[in-house]
Parts: structure tokens; C-alpha cells; sequence
């Protein structure tokens, strides 16, 4: 048998499958494409995650986009993350053009220009549905590994949070954690003491500056109400084609922790709360994340292991995730062995250190005897990939160098015209772009102490005015007017025992009665 000939029947037994499939493209070999030998990909497995990697300009975003679609038409929904701000695109059918037929002719494959239902969602100021999370929703261990916090720290965060649930004090914006921690650390101090044990001034006040931080990012946006309810990603629309939720992330580029906090708690709230499907038929969702090393760059390690858990437990729910990148060595070696699907587009090597991580990627890959795959990594031309996936029985398919189809819907990105007609058309703007502004923690406790100030001064003006009536009640009592001051001499009573005695002395006198007499009838008696 040819060369030829065994590539071929390896690639048509190895992409060949009995369920659901899209297809990629068409296989090459020798940089010649095998028309009408397609490279199909099992949906089956699209929950084992995968890697979309290749240099700038090399075709990742549209490959993305080709995925997202096909997966739109088997009735999958997906959720894409914008940071460039050209998937819009894929809400509108392609115009065509002649360098994509020449391509559909080479592979063999009919081209058919169709758009995808689309939602615009945004966590900053963009246009679309907002992404909202309450504070509580994290829950103080998944916030701690956020703010990267140390284990005094990790603790302290438990108590406000449990102080919190146990007084009914909703925490749904930074603002409202801000306020508890200074609460706890000034006026409900000896309250949390009682209860919980000493706070340290030192670690509350680490934590309010890590808060602050994320709050420079743009962070208060995205904590608040209403919470967006992460069922809303499992839509289809009325022709069973699965919803393509795009969140608009063009502004936060240079917010890398606001944009791994989002993901980190997508992630976390779909595993929450999506139940346990095993290995479906196709996937319920399917979420792709531009420029992943946004999250892995500066995430701590704590972080890491949070994501790489969630990674790996979150394919029972039915749930895949690819990272979209420009180096497999962006993704961390334990994320990176969990994704059971990888798309390897070029990688440039101008440098000894660039030949270096040519050679580790393609350690990444199935060997093969068709490909000298590190030459083949920096000869791919634009719309090229190596390609490998899980088969049905979970086991790697043979490494294809393939021609990517062009993506049915458009290659550019749509007018604000175009965004503002698809927004506006959405259900789900009216429910989550609304402004709830329900008591919570920060107006609660803001209450309580103005209550217990309003206290404080009403009692130590009742202290001073008791004092008051006390040192005015001494004093009259010490201080006697200058009448009493002459009655209670000795002199005055002295004068009067006198008078008073000259004065019966004249009386009886008047009488007739002697004071001779007086003493006879007393000698008498």
C-alpha cells in the first residue's frame, strides 16, 4: 500500500463516527488536499474540551467561529468570549467570495452561506444583556482564592461571610462587603469578638486594599442584581438552532483579573448548578475563551488549582470548554492534559527560544509517520491546522494536517447599527439591564450605625444633664441665703433665747404674776 493510500484509509477510519459530527475540513497530506475526505469532529466528545491554538493571524478566531457555527446548526448553543471584537460577524451570512469557493472545491465540500442566532452579552459598559453576580454567590472560599488571600485572611473572609448569612445582610456588591469588614473591624468589633474571636486590623486591612484593586478594574459593574441565571446559555431559537451568546469584551484587555474573576465564577456557577449528564449525544453548551492566557497569566495558584478542578469536573454536566490561545505552553500542564480535542494552527520561529517551544508543542500531539510535525508547525499556511480529538470510545484520532472550511456567516465585524437591531430584539434585556437597588449590607449597617451614634449622643447628653441636675442640687444644697445664714448663727440664737425670755417676763408681768409667785406655786405643787 502507497503512502497515500494508508494515510487515507487511516484518516477515513479514524474520522469516521456513528453519531453526530460536524465537519472540519478536508485532510492534506504533502501539502495536498484529499478532497472529499473530510475531517469530521464527534460531538460527542466536545465535552472533553479542547485547545485552539497558532500564531497571530493564523485563523484561530475563525476557526472559532466555524465551530460555533456548526454547533448553532445541531441545535448546541455556545458561549464566546469577544476580546477583539470580530465574532459579531457570525450573526449575519457570509457574502461569499471567490477564494472561499476555490477552497469548498479543494475539499470537496458545498459551500452555503447562513448566520447563527445571536446574544450580545457584556460585563462592562458594552452593548448587550448585563452579567451580574452577587458577592454571596462566590461564597467566601471561591472569593478568597480570587483575591488570592492567605490562609488568616481566607479565614477572616469565612467569619464575614457567616456573620453575614447568620443576620440576614445581603452582600451583593463590593460595596457591601467593604462596609461589613470596616464595621467588624470598628464599630462591631467587640460584637464579632464575642462570637467569633479577635480580628486582626492588619489582615481586614490587606483585604479591603485587594478589593480596592479589583475595583479599579471595573469590577463594580459586574458584582450586583440581578444575578444573571446561567440557564439563559441553554437557549435555542424557533428553528432549533442553538443560541451563540458573545460577550463584548473589547474594553478589558488591560483588566485581566476582572476577566478571570467572570470566567472563574461562570465556571463555577454552571457546575452548581447544571445537573449530572454523563456523556450525551451532543453537548448542552459549549464555551470557547479568547485569549485564555488572560486568566492563566497573573491567577494565583490557589486559583489555578480552582480552575483546573472545575475543568475537569465540569464535562459530566455535559459542559465543554476551549481555550483559545496563542501557545499551547499558555495553558498550564494540568488544564492542558484534560483537553481531549486540539487545533493547531502555525507558530512562528524567529527566535532560538521560539524553535524551542515549536519543538515541546508538538510533543503535545499524537505521533504520526505522515507529518515531520515541528517543520510542519512553521509551514501552515492561513485557514491550516493540525487537528486530533477524541473518538467515541474516548481514544485520540490520528494527527491531521487539515484545510479548514470558511466559516459560513461573515468574516468582519457588524455596524453598531446592526449590534444596536440585534440587542434591541432581545428577550433578555428587559430582565437583567434593569437597576435593582434593594437594602443590602452596606444601607443595613449604614443604618445600624446612625442608630448607634444617634444612641451614643442621646445618652451622653442624658449623662451631661444628669450631671447637670446633680452639681446644681449640691450646690443649693451647700449654698443658704443670708437669712438662714442669720437664723442658724450662734449669735441670732442667742439674742432670740433672750428676747424670748424678757418677752414672758412681761407678759406674766402684765398678769400680775411676780416671779416670787411663780416659784411659791411651783414649791407648792
Amino acid at each position: 500500500m502507497s503512502k497515500r493510500d494508508d494515510f487515507l484509509a487511516q484518516i477515513d477510519e479514524g474520522y469516521n463516527f456513528d453519531g453526530y459530527f460536524m465537519i472540519l475540513g478536508g485532510a492534506m497530506l504533502d501539502k495536498e488536499v484529499m478532497t472529499d475526505h473530510f475531517v469530521r469532529l464527534p460531538l460527542r466528545t466536545f465535552n472533553r474540551h479542547g485547545l485552539i491554538a497558532g500564531a497571530t493571524g493564523s485563523g484561530k478566531t475563525k476557526t472559532l467561529q466555524i465551530l460555533a457555527e456548526q454547533l448553532s446548526q445541531h441545535g448546541v448553543p455556545s458561549l464566546l468570549m469577544d476580546i477583539k471584537g470580530d465574532l459579531s460577524g457570525i450573526a449575519m451570512p457570509s457574502p461569499g467570495h471567490p477564494k472561499i469557493d476555490e477552497r469548498h472545491e479543494k475539499i470537496g465540500l458545498p459551500f452555503e452561506p447562513a448566520g447563527s442566532p445571536v446574544e450580545f452579552l457584556t460585563i462592562s459598559n458594552e452593548k448587550g444583556v448585563r452579567l451580574r453576580a452577587t458577592v454571596m454567590e462566590f461564597g467566601p472560599v471561591l472569593f478568597s482564592k480570587m483575591l488570592g488571600l492567605n490562609e488568616t485572611q481566607s479565614g477572616i473572609m469565612s467569619v464575614v461571610f457567616k456573620y453575614c448569612e447568620d443576620r440576614d445582610l445581603p452582600l451583593l456588591d463590593l460595596a457591601d462587603l467593604k462596609k461589613v469588614i470596616q464595621y467588624l473591624t470598628n464599630e462591631g468589633k467587640e460584637e464579632i469578638e464575642d462570637e467569633y474571636g479577635r480580628i486582626s486590623t492588619a489582615s481586614t486591612g490587606a483585604i479591603l486594599r485587594k478589593i480596592v484593586e479589583l475595583e479599579q478594574q471595573g469590577a463594580e459593574l459586574f458584582f450586583g442584581e440581578p444575578s444573571f441565571e446561567v440557564e439563559d446559555l441553554l437557549r435555542q431559537n424557533e428553528e432549533g438552532k442553538g443560541i451563540v451568546s458573545i460577550i463584548r469584551l473589547t474594553d478589558i484587555q488591560d483588566r485581566p483579573k476582572l476577566f478571570s474573576t467572570f470566567m472563574l465564577q461562570l465556571l463555577a456557577e454552571v457546575y452548581a448548578t447544571f445537573p449530572e449528564e454523563g456523556d450525551l449525544e451532543k453537548p448542552k453548551l459549549v464555551i470557547f475563551i479568547d485569549e485564555a492566557h488572560l486568566i492563566f497569566e497573573d491567577a494565583t495558584d490557589a486559583l489555578l488549582d480552582q480552575i483546573e478542578v472545575i475543568v475537569k469536573l465540569i464535562r459530566s454536566k455535559g459542559v465543554g470548554v476551549f481555550f483559545v490561545t496563542q501557545n499551547p505552553a499558555d495553558i498550564p500542564e494540568d488544564v492542558l492534559g484534560q483537553l481531549g480535542m486540539k487545533i493547531q494552527h502555525a507558530l512562528r520561529a524567529f527566535t532560538a527560544k521560539e524553535r524551542r517551544a515549536i519543538k515541546l508543542a508538538s510533543e503535545n500531539y499524537p505521533l504520526t509517520d505522515f507529518y515531520d510535525v515541528p517543520q510542519l508547525l512553521t509551514e501552515l499556511g492561513i485557514g491550516e491546522a493540525l487537528v486530533t480529538a477524541l473518538n467515541e470510545k474516548g481514544i485520540p484520532t490520528p494527527l491531521v494536517h487539515t484545510m479548514l472550511r470558511a466559516p459560513q456567516s461573515r468574516m468582519d465585524v457588524l455596524t453598531e447599527r446592526e449590534i444596536d437591531d440585534i440587542v434591541s430584539q432581545s428577550d433578555l434585556v428587559p430582565v437583567y439591564n434593569r437597576e435593582i437597588d434593594r437594602d443590602s449590607a452596606y444601607e443595613i449597617l449604614s443604618e445600624k450605625i446612625e442608630l448607634a451614634r444617634e444612641e451614643e449622643h442621646r445618652r451622653k447628653l442624658e449623662e451631661q444633664m444628669e450631671r447637670g441636675r446633680k452639681v446644681s442640687s449640691r450646690r443649693r444644697r451647700r449654698e443658704k441665703s443670708t437669712l438662714e445664714k442669720v437664723i442658724d448663727s450662734t449669735t441670732t440664737r442667742q439674742i432670740g433665747r433672750t428676747l424670748a425670755r424678757e418677752l414672758a417676763r412681761g407678759l406674766l408681768g402684765a398678769l400680775g404674776i411676780s416671779s416670787s409667785r411663780r416659784r411659791r406655786r411651783r414649791r407648792r405643787r
